[in-house]
């Protein structure tokens, strides 16, 4: 176990408050099958902490996260996403962006799809060194021997659970100097695991992925890469709404779904809580705690089968009502 599994919980704008209590409902039905010892306690950040305190995420938020927390669980956030989630990733070395891309549904054209994109999460043009020089504007792209090596070691240790192939994602046919220290350092540290890997340019990798998505296992690239790979690899599987998140270091990580805040559902209760509830997976695994996660994986798998879904994917249910079928299937351990 990685912490005394703590867990700051920000349940965010739109929707936010909605799936985080869905999540909150299930991590109930996990303590008390488990008896994990979780503690959750609930801090504001985003639109309406920027409204309510004058900054999206205050002070003492941060200090919380920083200072007490294992792990941060975080609903989406509104306008300010931007102003949460990058200091936060920043804050907590938080390097390797996780994100599984896996059908809960099979697709007419692509079958199940089972892959995962791990991006590096704090370098590339996302580093936000910009600057204007005349008419002409630059934006800085980074890319360290260590930021490649640290993100290349997380591929390779979700690759040896898995099918035991990385690809690595990247540009270097011209941008020779960033994008080719990234492929050679991520090289070199798969190869020094015994991790087998090849390699692909992006471009090609976009096209890959719409047209075949089981050719892929482990997918590793750089930070803005797999911000666009990792969205188009969630609607492959069945939906942005569907997909978790995952953001790790060394010693912290913030969990959170990917989708947005759906103002336009927002306090309806009909919010789709499956990706809110998979962060709970990936967090409780995280933390050391892998049957849980997998039975929470599980009893969301086993909801879909049974159509206890909400009605974006089909289903009748509401939120609570959703979160409630799966939080039952985890105490009964499905």
């Amino acid at each position: 176990m990685r912490g005394k599994g703590r867990i700051l919980l920000i349940p965010g704008d739109g929707v936010g408050p909605e799936v985080s209590e869905a999540a909150l409902r299930v991590l109930e039905a996990v303590e008390g099958r488990y008896r994990l010892g979780l503690e959750v306690r609930r801090a504001e950040a985003g639109d309406s902490a920027a409204r309510r305190h004058g900054s999206p995420l205050p002070g003492w938020v941060e200090d919380l996260a920083l200072h007490w927390a294992d792990a941060v669980l975080k609903g989406p956030v509104g306008e300010t996403a931007g102003e949460v989630v990058v200091p936060l990733r920043r804050m907590l070395g938080a390097y390797a962006n996780v994100r599984p891309a896996r059908s809960l549904v099979p697709s007419r054209c692509w079958g199940r799809v089972d892959l995962v994109i791990v991006r590096e999460n704090l370098e590339d043009v996302y580093y936000g060194v910009e600057y204007v020089v005349g008419d002409t504007a630059f934006a800085l792209k980074v890319s360290s021997r260590a930021g490649a090596a640290r993100v290349a070691r997380v591929a390779g240790l979700y690759a040896s659970r898995r099918r035991g192939r990385v690809t690595i994602v990247h540009k270097a046919n011209v941008l020779k100097l960033a994008d080719g220290m990234f492929r050679r350092e991520a090289g070199k540290v798969l190869a020094g695991m015994g991790v087998e890997y090849d390699e692909m340019y992006v471009d090609a990798a976009a096209m890959m992925l719409a047209r075949n998505p089981s050719r892929f296992d482990v997918v590793l690239t750089m930070n803005q890469y797999g911000d666009i790979l990792s969205d188009l690899a969630a609607e492959v599987a069945g939906g942005i709404g569907l997909a978790p998140s995952a953001n790790v270091g060394d010693g912290k990580a913030l969990f959170e779904p990917v989708h947005g805040a759906a103002w336009d559902i927002a306090g309806k209760g009909v919010a789709n809580p499956t990706a809110m509830i998979l962060a709970v997976a990936m967090m409780l695994e995280w933390m050391g705690h892998a049957e849980a996660g997998a039975t929470v994986a599980r009893a969301v798998e086993e909801a879909y089968r049974r159509g206890y879904t909400t009605p974006d994917v089909g289903g009748s249910m509401g939120t609570m009502e959703m979160a409630s079928k799966i939080a039952g299937m985890v105490e009964s351990g499905v």
